[in-house]
């Protein structure tokens, strides 16, 4: 018999019955396990170990990988570069001038026969195909430099989602070691810990839990959390989060073969029938229409035709996106639900809602210029022809009109700076490449530029300011209050026992203290710091916690209360030798004082705990430990027994409620009070000052005791001397910002949060209400933009809620690291300090670019414009104005984006939300160099030809040659285009342009490359670019019209800004003034197949930063035909269970074998729907419509029934569509109907959806 590893190969248990039994819920699941033998014996049928784990042996792996699959989802392949092309080609405007070149192509080749063409003509037009040729080439370049910058883009993203996906870690055992390893590399058979959290990476049966609830609404939609149990619902599935406990769980399925892989699987099967299906379903509508305009029929009988499968209707026109194309017959709620939804779109990034204000008023300006500039065109040409010569109409004159359209044309790729999107992606792209570096892992784009603008930050004391390397140094056991470590000898033996006892166990098993990598090097913290600083304290007092865990082991535990906000404290309950149980509880020290009655006084003698007593000892002993930074912990117990009961103890005749934990904590024995240190990062107060002085309000919000939280504060530079400052407690918070009702109140919030700096005890709920309120405030002139830092999962709401989000990469929970923006991979403020500096880089690279490239756009618009007013014909020719298009957006774009940022960008306060995005400087700057340019252009336009002595290039025939007049024009033009690139590098008027440009290899390399490519282009471009070879003095004018850029430059510098008029300024404004605008065509082209999408053109250019993230890479197709039935689950699916990587902004997809956390199991319009919803948290007694509540959040004082109502009701009354479009299921319909439905849908189809076994029904 085959063995692998001294194993026999066939398991006990094939992959078809482990996917059978993990369908089972509740009891169903306790049975079927049961049937199995029992947990320990499907664990032996797997070859594994509940306690020891796989053996860890590359054989073994390997071996289960064959058999039962590797934890990872097939990628979807990347788009191809000849996609990209095509997809470039889609361009409204590069199609204008594809056409426009290929008929002007045509016409040069055109030779009508009665015509009696001057022979001298006959040369010219010899050459006239060139400059059609030469457009299409320029195009061409256009399309692969843009395809090309896709193609990098998607790769980079890609990587960017491989380093994320690398950085999700779990805990295993192997080999009788917990280990960490990543997601991908879980096997069957694994034995995982579950703790709180955790976003579970593969379905498992529980062999042991405490207290365990999982939110299952990812898959089920239910948003209340299940309770989990080995003996109660032993089955946990992947892609669900814990919300409270722990456990330890036997892996049964991975990858494609656990429950969200089924689905996903079932849903991916059908992708390509479906786009077959919707193609078709098109045709036939345009069929439909065609036949109705012809055959004139009534709109009586369109309309009933249209509604003969509204299923299928809905689906196609799914948020009223494709409504132009399938005719008329959108039914009315479908339009109603994308007017619902657009009324709650999330703001756009800061910089994104000013770049879309800009842009918009740049597209109209240069759109009417093109218009006017052809018709201008057009007009002069008739009346000279055929009004004053009187000539009479010849097919040869449709050649000139084709080239006044290609001027027109070309004036227009010149004025609509499509540049724009691609330099906000490239800066941002490389910003985020660099900062990796810097410990910041970006997870959604806009975040890097918006926290450039930051103006306050919400910080968490723990592991952020403080090193979270905790250790105890002071501690009170029987009235003694040591400040050094004191000794087991020092204790009464009967207290020190209980001390030790417990605190090994009533910590959570992951917690652990390893040896360091080298003899010398302190001890490592595993899992949760506080118990680690504890369990170091048993240590310290000689006694190993390792031998009482191993005596004591989590399966004899009879009950656990997990630590969480509302308790602030843990308890363990464990039988006791003799009969009965003992409870250990720890926690912050004023909640559990409040809690004993008795203490252990001198000698270990039990004396009663009076209420003078916890005072004194609150006075004396825990404010004092506070005051010098020290958190607080107490730790206590209580005996039950069967018989006679001591003064401290209960009896009982049965076991008691567990449930009742009011009454099973009270009455407890105090045993010691310790301190512990948690030292502030030595970097910390220098980060907070370099915060303060650019402008910058830094502000920690703690769950700790006021007094720590002051002294922190202190050490940290949060509090200065002589600051009028504000500290606040949780509860005085809430009484001030809460109105006679209850409710919260925006302008008594707005008299607090100015001065606050701490705010201590505070809930999660309080930290959300905090940050909300001050995104809400308007007290302050330019809107303030916040920034918070969480690390445990009830911090998701604020992370989600704030303008960026920052996780702890190593504290942090799963769940708050997805709800983040930025994950911190060291956990460290003054990385906080880099994003700031690298968002504000962002910010000023594309003012940079903006500055120049409105400088070219103005100059090259008003030249062509009056151009074609005055000589009939534009200075610069097509092929010219596209080359300088390029310089200007790809290469200027790639030049001044990837500046390297200064420490000096920590000088100047933050921009806020208002503040125009072109401030007046910068428009100084550019009216100023435009002027300078427009005078040496117009100049050499109309005098040039006697200046230098050549011929002049005015009233030329169509056909003429280029001549050196118009050539010195656009060699003039692009050297004072150069120059002014390096004024460029500079928007804050300072005069040292030069200052830095050796740093950065990128934009000299660009700048050298582009003149030396001017210098080809005027010596050897001919008939192709319109030029005609200049001598070395012309060159030199050249050169010396270009230098004068520079010092004009500083003529410039010197007139002060302060005398400008503010209406100098664009870009001004608040954000929601112009959100609407921003969804300009974002309804026409917001498809569910997102692969389809057009181009952002440059006509349509504001798609192009609208898109900014989903033009990124590949979004996810997900099948439209199934809308239906997922809508099912939108009424009660809540939005913190999105548990893929997307993020409600910004829909990042999943690119690349990523394991199988990532799922996403929602249709696009679910995602869309809650993206635009305000993310806001019930406040106890507020009356807030709960559709915007994140429902898998519990909040203290929380009816979850009447939650549940609210919420239905909530969604029902804000969004008629979902009432309307869907029917919504009886609330416990299980995800088996929902998968039954899918695979009846797929045989519709003619399509078999293949998965391993081919299983009906997926039940949950």
């Amino acid at each position: 018999m085959a063995t692998i590893d001294g194993r026999p190969a066939q398991y006990g248990i094939s992959l078809k019955q482990l996917r059978e039994l993990m369908e089972h819920r509740g009891p169903e699941g306790v049975n079927k396990i049961a049937e199995f033998g029992g947990i320990h014996e499907l664990c032996k049928k797997l070859y594994t170990s509940p306690n020891e784990g796989l053996s860890g042996s590359k054989a073994d792996e390997e071996h289960r990988r064959e058999t039962f699959g590797s934890n990872v989802i097939p990628p979807k392949p990347p788009k191809t570069f000849l996609t990209l092309v095509w997809e470039a080609l889609q361009d409204v405007t590069l199609i204008i001038l594809e056409v426009a070149a290929l008929v002007s192509l045509g016409l040069s080749f055109y030779k009508p026969a009665d015509e009696d063409a001057p022979v001298l003509q006959e040369e010219e037009e010899h050459h006239g195909w060139i400059e059609g040729l030469a457009i299409l080439i320029s195009v061409i370049v256009v399309v692969i430099v843009t395809a090309f910058n896709d193609y990098s883009k998607e790769r980079q993203f890609r990587g960017l989602q491989n380093r994320i996906e690398g950085e999700h870690k779990f805990s295993v055992i192997r080999g009788g070691e917990v280990c960490q390893i990543s997601v991908g590399d879980i096997l069957v058979g694994d034995i995982a810990q579950v703790k709180y959290g955790d976003l579970l990476p593969a379905d498992g049966c529980l062999i042991q839990s405490n207290d365990l609830k999982v939110d299952e609404s990812s898959l089920t939609g239910e948003s209340d959390h299940v309770k989990k149990g080995a003996d109660v619902d032993p089955m946990v599935l992947s892609g669900t989060h814990v919300m409270e406990g722990s456990g330890k769980m036997v892996v049964t399925a991975v990858g494609v073969n656990s429950q969200a892989g089924i689905i996903f699987t079932l849903l991916g099967a059908a992708v390509d029938e479906q786009e077959a299906e919707i193609k078709k379903m098109k045709k036939e509508a345009k069929k439909a229409n065609k036949q109705k305009s012809l055959t004139g029929e009534s709109d009586g009988r369109a309309q009933i035709k249209g509604t003969q499968a509204p299923t299928q209707r809905q689906t196609v026109s799914s948020e009223g996106t494709k409504s132009e194309s399938e005719g008329n017959h959108v039914p009315q709620s479908s339009s109603t639900s994308a007017a619902a939804e657009t009324g709650h779109k999330k703001e756009k990034s800061v910089l994104q809602a000013k770049l879309t204000k800009l842009a918009i008023q740049i597209g109209y300006a240069g759109s009417t210029i093109a218009v006017l500039t052809v018709i201008i065109l057009i007009i002069q040409f008739c009346v000279k022809t055929f009004v004053i010569d009187e000539k009479p109409w010849k097919n040869t004159y449709a050649n000139n009109l084709v080239k006044h359209l290609i001027i027109g044309v070309t004036v227009l790729v010149v004025a609509v700076p499509e540049g724009l999107p691609l330099a906000v992606t490239l800066s941002l792209a490389y910003s985020v490449k660099k900062m990796m570096k810097d410990n910041n892992l970006v997870r959604h784009l806009d975040a890097c530029e918006t926290m450039g603008n930051a103006t306050a930050i919400c910080s968490d004391k723990t592991g952020t300011l403080t090193t979270n390397r905790m250790t105890v140094v002071q501690s009170y056991i029987c009235e003694k209050l040591c400040k050094v470590l004191p000794t087991l000898s020092d204790i009464p033996q009967h207290v020190g026992n209980l001390i030790t006892m417990g605190i090994s166990v009533n910590s959570a098993y992951t917690s652990n203290i390893m040896g360091g990598h080298n003899p010398g090097d302190l001890p490592i913290q595993v899992g949760n710091k506080t118990e680690c600083a504890l369990l170091g304290f048993v240590q310290g007092l000689g006694v190993k916690y390792q031998s009482i865990r191993d005596e004591i082991t989590e399966d004899k535990f009879t009950r656990v209360y997990t630590f969480n906000s509302v308790r602030k404290s843990m308890g363990t309950v464990i039988p006791r030798p003799n009969g009965g149980f003992r409870l250990y509880t720890k926690g912050a020290s004023e909640i559990i004082m409040k809690k004993c009655a008795f203490i252990y006084g001198h000698e270990g003698t039990l004396e009663k705990f009076t209420r003078d007593m916890q005072e004194r000892l609150i006075r004396e002993v825990i404010e004092p430990m506070a005051c010098d930074g020290l958190r607080t912990i107490s730790v206590a117990y209580r005996d039950f027994v069967p018989g006679k009961a001591a003064i401290n103890e209960v009896h009982i005749d049965g076991e008691p409620n567990w449930d009742d934990e009011e009454n099973i904590m009270t009455n407890l024995t105090c045993l010691c009070v310790v301190g512990i240190e948690d030292p502030v990062r030595p970097e910390v107060p220098d980060a907070i000052r370099k915060c303060q002085r650019a402008g910058i309000t830094v502000r920690m919000v703690t769950g700790d005791n006021i007094n720590t939280a002051r002294s922190i504060a202190s050490k940290c530079g949060i509090l200065r001397p002589n600051d009028d400052f504000l500290i606040l407690e949780g509860k005085e918070f809430n009484r001030r910002i809460r109105d006679s009702n209850g409710d919260i109140q925006q302008h008594l919030i707005d008299k607090v949060w100015p001065k606050l700096r701490v705010l201590a005890r505070s809930s999660p709920t309080d930290k959300y209400t905090l940050v909300k309120g001050i995104i809400d405030s308007t007290v302050s002139e330019n809107r303030e933009v916040v920034a918070v830092t969480g690390d445990g999962t009830n911090d998701g709401p604020a992370l989600k809620k704030a303008d960026v989000g920052f996780a702890m990469g190593i504290a942090g929970t799963d769940v708050a690291k997805e709800a983040s923006d930025i994950i911190l991979t060291d956990d460290n403020f003054s990385s906080i300090v880099k994003a700031v500096m690298w968002g504000r880089n962002v910010y000023d690279s594309i003012a940079k670019f903006l500055q120049f490239q409105l400088t070219v756009n103005v100059v090259a618009v008003i030249v062509a414009f009056i151009g074609a007013c005055a000589v009939q014909d534009s200075p610069l020719k097509a092929v010219q104005m596209l080359w300088v298009n390029l310089i200007m957006d790809t290469l200027a774009s790639l030049a001044l984006a990837t500046e390297f940022p200064t420490p000096d960008l920590l000088l100047r306060k933050p921009y806020g939300r208002t503040k125009p995005l072109i401030s007046r400087t910068m428009m100084k700057n550019i009216l100023g160099q435009a002027l300078y340019q427009l005078v040496i252009i117009f100049g050499l336009l109309f005098v040039g030809d006697l200046i230098l002595d050549i011929e002049s290039g005015r009233g030329q025939e169509l056909n003429a040659g280029p001549t050196q007049h118009f050539t010195i024009i656009f060699n003039t033009f692009v050297m004072m285009t150069l120059f002014n690139e390096i004024n460029a590098r500079k928007i804050h008027g300072q005069r040292n342009v030069i200052e830095g440009l050796l740093t950065n290899p990128i934009f000299y390399t660009i700048w050298i490359f582009t003149m030396i490519s001017q210098v080809l282009i005027i010596q050897y471009g001919k008939m192709a670019f319109s030029t005609k070879a200049l001598s070395l003095d012309q060159w030199l004018w050249c050169v010396f019209f270009g230098i004068g850029t520079l010092v004009w430059g500083q003529l410039i510098t010197s007139v002060p800004t302060r005398k400008l008029p503010k209406i100098l300024s664009w870009g001004r404004g608040h954000p929601e003034e112009y959100t609407d605008a921003m969804n300009l065509g974002e309804e026409r082209f917001d498809s569910i197949d997102s692969d389809k999408k057009p181009r952002a053109g440059q006509i349509l250019w504001i798609r192009g930063l609208t898109r900014l993230q989903t033009q990124i890479s590949v979004p996810l197709r997900v099948i439209r035909a199934f809308r239906s039935t997922l809508e099912d689950l939108n009424e009660r699916r809540s939005m913190h269970s999105l548990h893929s990587l997307r993020s409600p902004r910004t829909g990042m997809p999943v690119p690349v074998g990523h394991p199988l956390y990532n799922l996403n199991l929602l249709s696009p319009n679910y995602i869309k729907h809650h993206q635009q919803q305000p993310k806001q948290p019930p406040q106890p007694q507020q009356n807030v419509s709960s559709a915007m509540l994140p429902s898998d959040i519990s909040y203290i004082d929380e009816d979850p029934q009447q939650h549940q109502r609210t919420l239905h009701n909530g969604l029902t009354s804000q969004h008629p569509s979902i009432s309307t479009n869907t029917t919504a299921p009886a609330s416990s319909q299980s995800f088996s109907e929902i998968a039954h439905t899918l695979q009846q849908q797929i045989r519709c189809n003619n399509t078999e959806a293949k998965h391993s076994n081919g299983q009906n029904e997926t039940r949950i």
